[in-house]
């Protein structure tokens, strides 16, 4: 394979120098995980950083490679162009720099979806009670500010608020999940009118000033959208990857990949796609039905080589437990076993990309 890397890299040309950028000294590292491969160049020693044009180039080089179906392309800092060395810059105040926020569980994993309304918040609280039941100690931060669900989803409706002591803010714990949410602090039904960086700032101060209490896996909840307030979570917090959530149709998956195009350039890695409502089982004769298309989020997750972490279907249980505050993958039926296996099929990939990649150094 390294053999195969470097001939493939050695036929992708640097304009400026009209070497191939591996001669060039362009390539820091290339790391192999599976089928994807990790390529980190060193920006041009003068002229303009070069990312936009390599990249394609290095992108349809590396997939003629049998057994590489993704190719990753990032490049270190740029650096500082000659004109800029002979010519001091302006002094600008000095800004404080933001300490890196603590790591308060083993493995830290995002819930996102890119929309509202397919369900992610409720995948995510029954997530994290299928990990609890399943013996390990499970925390759920709800980022969603403006709209929080874990309340409701836990049986939480009638809590008066957070209590902090000198060990940091307390969490709420139910059915064997600690959870911290905005639907604690402010009274049910009140909107959140804030500007951006007030929820960037409250998403910041849940995480790290929370005593989680040593976790084993903590749950985020995520926002719907793609802005502030996911930007902020993705480059600021110690995220291990990203699980999203989708229904079958066509409408959902074109958000779910605004989503995973956030966590792309944020090098947060995706996890794999949860198709949410695969297929609806009616109460009365249990036969299915698949009211919002079928296999789309199989098919998105194939596409783009990601995991594909299973499938839930949706019943009127499903509903009518979420809304009484009690986790139905609590149980013991079908719909609590698709929500394990999904739960432990996130887990095991976020444990395989947080292993170090195999570098690969070209002499």
């Amino acid at each position: 394979m390294e053999a195969r890397l470097k001939s493939a890299l050695e036929s992708v040309i640097e304009r400026q120098s009209g070497r191939d950028i591996v001669d060039a000294g362009r390539v820091e590292s290339a790391g192999v995980m599976g089928d994807a491969v990790t390529i980190v160049l060193s920006p041009p020693v003068a002229g303009d950083p070069d990312l936009d044009r390599l990249q394609p180039e290095i992108e349809a080089a590396l997939s003629k490679i049998d057994g590489i179906n993704k190719v990753r392309v990032v490049m270190t800092a740029h650096r500082e162009q000659s004109a800029q060395r002979q010519r001091p810059a302006p002094k600008q105040p000095q800004q404080p720099q933001r300490a890196p926020a603590d790591r308060p569980a083993r493995r830290i994993l995002a819930v996102a979806s890119g929309k509202g309304g397919v369900g992610k918040s409720t995948v995510a609280a029954n997530i994290a009670a299928a990990l609890a039941k399943d013996g390990l100690k499970v925390g759920l931060l709800d980022a969603d500010i403006y709209g929080p669900s874990a309340p409701r989803l836990f049986g939480l409706n009638d809590v008066p608020g957070l209590r902090k002591t000198e060990a940091g803010v307390q969490p709420i714990e139910a059915h064997g999940v600690k959870i911290i949410s905005m639907g604690f602090v402010v009274k049910p039904g009140a909107p959140v009118v804030w500007r951006g960086p007030m929820v960037q700032g409250a998403i910041r101060q849940f995480m790290t000033e929370t005593d989680w209490g040593g976790l084993d896996v903590l749950i985020l909840d995520m926002p719907p959208g793609t802005g502030d307030a996911q930007l902020a979570i993705a480059q600021d917090l110690p995220v291990d990857g990203a699980v999203i959530v989708s229904t079958p149709q066509d409408l959902a998956l074109d958000d779910a990949r605004k989503a995973m195009g956030l966590f792309e350039q944020t090098h947060v890695p995706v996890l794999g796609i949860v198709e949410n409502m695969s297929i609806f089982i009616c109460p009365h004769c249990g036969e299915g039905s698949h009211i919002f298309g079928t296999g789309g989020a199989k098919a998105e997750a194939e596409r783009i080589g990601a995991q594909f972490l299973g499938e839930i279907p949706l019943h009127p249980d499903l509903r009518a437990r979420s809304d009484a505050g009690e986790p139905v993958a609590l149980d013991d039926g079908p719909i609590a076993s698709a929500f394990l296996k999904t739960a432990q099929a996130a887990l095991a990939a976020a444990e395989e990309a947080s292993k170090p990649l195999p570098e690969i150094v070209f002499d």
